[in-house]
Formats: structure tokens, C-alpha cells, sequence
């Protein structure tokens, strides 16, 4: 029986800063160890204690589970508390993820584009520089009444 396929983790925002280093650490031992903290990790950890939702609400915007988000949040908290009390350096990076961002489509050329630069609005298309662009629609998404 082969196992269940793999559910990519939907990341909102990249974290502002790629790690975190020990400051003032005494001993020599362990200080050239580091934590990899993945991103759907810091995600758990972003949107469990520092936008205060529940695991059912983290969930829904990780795009998986419950279950599969508390157990995220557990490793996620495990290695931040063992590089606390260790005082090892915490690498932020990695993990099977794709990140959330709008998309467009340009109606000169047919390009369908993202906007990975948030802040930056998107004027022209990327590809042949037309400012005919609008919001991307899936086919085959669903109708909602």
C-alpha cells in the first residue's frame, strides 16, 4: 500500500528574517549547532501565538488538517525550546510549501502571472509589457451559490 500523498503547506507571508543567533553564550559546547526551522513551522507558530488563532483556524489557512497542523505546531515549538535552553542558532528555511500571492492574466498575450512582491502593485505584464491585465479566474473552479 503506498502511503498518502504529500499536502503542500500554504504560506502566507516569508519570515522578515532568515534566523536567529545565541547572544552572550558562556560555553563553547553546542555553539556551532543550529535548529532548521522549517517554514510551514514558523508559519504554525506565526498564525498559533502570534495572530492568537486556534489550531481548526491555522489549519484552514495552512491548507491542511487539524491534526496535521497541531502536529506542525508541536515540532515547531519543540525546536525552538531546545535551541532556547541549549543555546543553539535557529535557521529558518526549507519545507515543502508554496506561497500565497494573487494572480493575473494578461488578456493581449494569454500570460497567467503572480505578484510575488506584495507591496508592489502590478501594472504591466511580465512578459510582453501590455497593461491589459486582469485577475486570474480558474475554469474549473466551482460555482458557488
Amino acid at each position: 500500500m503506498s502511503p498518502r500523498p504529500f499536502r503542500l503547506r500554504k504560506i502566507s507571508n516569508p519570515p522578515v528574517v532568515s534566523g536567529f543567533k545565541p547572544y552572550g553564550h558562556k560555553k563553547d559546547s553546542g555553539r556551532s549547532d543550529s535548529i532548521f526551522l522549517h517554514l510551514e513551522e514558523y508559519e504554525a507558530l506565526r498564525l498559533c501565538d502570534f495572530k492568537m488563532l486556534n489550531h481548526k483556524q491555522a489549519s484552514v489557512y495552512m491548507a491542511v488538517s487539524r491534526p496535521t497542523l497541531t502536529r506542525i505546531y508541536s515540532r515547531a515549538r519543540q525546536k525552538v525550546a531546545e535551541a532556547l535552553v541549549l543555546g543553539k542558532q535557529i535557521i529558518i528555511e526549507g519545507g515543502k510549501v508554496y506561497f500565497d500571492s494573487e494572480w493575473f492574466s494578461c488578456k493581449a498575450c494569454g500570460c497567467n502571472f503572480n505578484n510575488p512582491d506584495k507591496p508592489e502593485e502590478i501594472k504591466e505584464c511580465p512578459l510582453c509589457k501590455s497593461m491589459n491585465i486582469s485577475n486570474y479566474v480558474q475554469d474549473n473552479e466551482p460555482e458557488q451559490y
